[in-house]
């Protein structure tokens, strides 16, 4: 173990690290305990609104058709939460992820793009979600731009340029490049692949947050940047990493929505970011960073999806899902409040 990798394991854990400047730390990577009743709690929500599901529409809500459509809506925004918790816990936020997913679906459904197959049309969505993550981060990092700010930026901009690109039009992927639409269509053990795909994300994110050194990092970054750069930890370029990941989550969801509707459009993801950062912030993860699990925000995806499932079943408005969704918003803003003021 490197003097450094030591460093942000005692300022995380609270050890010797936590004296004088490092003291902050102490929490940084805390909220196991907590966060463990969190999840019970949000696993008996979404008990409780299946049960009103089961009640208020029992032909439609437990048929197996509508558990997987519930999975499959979750696979897009799920991706897009995964890499919005890495940033937030790093003390971030990205409000760009839904124009970023947008963008990179126009772009990998170009004319120019799709003559070259579903390989590189997957390959192209990735590569221009991170390196939008990219140009985020270098602006936040090394910019010394403030995070809102910036990713507000890259929101307009990257709306802006898909419509640019697609002139405002909705663009379809071609038969021969079906193999995209595969992800949606193919099914193993009942499930399509998407589903597989925002599984897997979701277990390297959680891999990669709990078990790596990355890891150990974000939550030192998120909790006192000040403290983990005299812990050795280069906070500029941890930075820039983390948008970049967040910028690949986007790529990632790009090929999802792409699957699940055969189209690239510049009106994909409208939202997204608010979606995301609700999903985060339900699960447990600290608006001010150094706190935060990727179960509990995939959890909080599940919780919005749900919802939004039964207000669709149900025949109510567009409009009642956003007053449902910010009052849960403020709730759990409040609840988190009361929680920090809590004598530990």
């Amino acid at each position: 173990m490197t003097e450094t990798d030591a460093g942000v394991r005692g300022a995380a854990a609270g050890g010797a690290w936590a004296k004088g400047p490092l003291r902050p730390l102490r929490r940084a990577g805390a909220g196991r305990g907590p966060g463990e009743f969190r999840h019970l709690g949000l696993v008996a929500a979404l008990a409780l609104l299946a049960v009103v599901g089961v009640i208020t529409e029992p032909d439609n809500f437990p048929t197996s058709g509508n558990l997987v459509g519930i999975l499959a809506l979750a696979a897009t925004i799920g991706v897009i939460t995964v890499g919005q918790t890495f940033v937030i816990i790093g003390g971030g936020i990205d409000l760009s992820v839904g124009s970023v997913m947008a963008l990179a679906s126009v772009w990998a459904t170009t004319v120019a793009t799709q003559s070259y197959g579903p390989a590189v049309m997957a390959l192209c969505a990735i590569l221009v979600g991170t390196g939008a993550g990219v140009v985020s981060g270098l602006l936040i990092s090394y910019g010394r731009m403030v995070p809102f700010i910036a990713t507000l930026a890259m929101l307009v901009s990257a709306r802006g340029l898909a419509q640019r690109m697609s002139d405002r039009k909705t663009q379809l992927i071609r038969p021969e490049n079906d193999a995209i639409e595969s992800l949606s269509t193919t099914k193993v053990l009942g499930l399509p692949l998407v589903v597989y795909i925002f599984a897997a994300v979701a277990v390297a994110g959680w891999v990669l947050l709990n078990r790596t050194t990355f890891g150990r990092r974000t939550f030192a970054v998120g909790g006192n940047p000040e403290a983990a750069r005299l812990a050795g930890i280069d906070v500029r370029r941890h930075t820039l990493l983390l948008y970049a990941l967040s910028g690949f989550c986007c790529g990632v969801a790009a090929i999802i929505i792409m699957a699940r509707t055969t189209t690239g459009s510049s009106t994909h993801g409208d939202l997204y970011e608010l979606d995301a950062i609700a999903a985060v912030i339900i699960g447990g993860t600290l608006l001010t960073g150094g706190r935060g699990t990727v179960a509990g925000s995939i959890l909080g995806v599940l919780v919005f999806t749900v919802i939004t499932n039964l207000f669709i079943l149900n025949g109510l408005q567009t409009s009642d899902q956003l007053i449902a969704k910010g009052v849960i918003i403020g709730i759990a803003v409040l609840l988190q409040r009361r929680g920090l003021r809590s004598p530990t």
